[in-house]
């Protein structure tokens, strides 16, 4: 997995996951990790991975499909959870809410981003589940535009089909948003 770097010193992004196409990576990595410590159940991780790997690859597919034909491709996130999905289906951050982990953007930083999505002219802006949206909707408030939530598959319910949910619900709100 081709890792992307932070800004300033803060090392190589780790949301590696959100993006299918690493997620299958991953999901093979494990998959061989496991075999090599335990030979005697390695035909199950490989099945089990591979079984895995067909439901991400038609993923991958629905999510590359249902985004080909979206008008709007420039995005804000709420914080840099999103690089390598936006990589891998073509989408563009131009700005990012939270800078610095765990931090509110300064009144400099919040007057520079409402001044990127009148300038880019940005369809919506997502801020994340798991974090207040304080923000974002500040940003809304001055730009007119809508706040939509983007999971990146950090928290919530765990069950066997949540990551695949997840997405799903990320393509959904994406088609719906930059339409």
């Amino acid at each position: 997995i081709e890792l992307i770097r932070g800004n300033g010193e803060e090392g190589d992004n780790p949301h590696v996951w959100v993006s299918v196409s690493a997620a299958i990576a991953q999901v093979r990595n494990v998959a061989d990790g496991l075999a090599a410590i335990d030979s005697v159940n390695e035909k199950k991780y490989h099945t089990n991975a591979g079984a895995y790997i067909v439901k991400l690859e038609t993923l991958k597919k629905k999510m590359h499909d249902g985004l080909a034909n979206i008008s709007s491709r420039d995005i804000i996130t709420f914080h840099e959870a999103f690089p390598y999905f936006a990589k891998e289906f073509n989408l563009n951050i131009v700005a990012v809410i939270e800078r610095e982990p765990g931090t509110e953007p300064s009144a400099g930083e919040l007057a520079e981003t409402i001044n990127i999505v009148k300038s880019h002219k940005v369809k919506a802006l997502f801020a994340e589940p798991q974090y207040p949206a304080k923000a974002a909707q500040a940003i809304a408030r001055e730009t007119g535009i809508k706040v939509y939530a983007l999971d990146p598959a950090a928290t919530g319910p765990v069950s066997l089909d949540a990551y695949i949910r997840i997405m799903e619900t990320n393509l959904t709100v994406l088609q719906k948003a930059l339409k």
